[in-house]
């Protein structure tokens, strides 16, 4: 399954802050990234186990707006 997100993410030192969190929540289980040059700053999320709400509160508690795209 891809999830994929609107953020506010802009620059590639936001990127390497989450990155750490991203892989600890995702593991082995999956895969993530950013494109930046997107207008809406997209992440992209391939899991087999996570909800789209675990990621979005992962970047809001780290100060970062992100909303799932249908």
């Amino acid at each position: 399954m891809v999830l994929v997100f609107r953020t506010s993410v802009t620059k590639n030192d936001e990127v390497k802050q989450l990155r750490p969190l991203l892989n600890k929540l995702i593991r082995q289980n999956g895969n993530w990234n950013f494109d930046l040059e997107d207008c809406d700053n997209i992440l992209r999320v391939e899991t087999q186990l996570l909800k789209a709400e675990n990621i979005s509160t992962t970047l809001h508690n780290q100060g970062f707006y992100c909303e799932e795209l249908f």
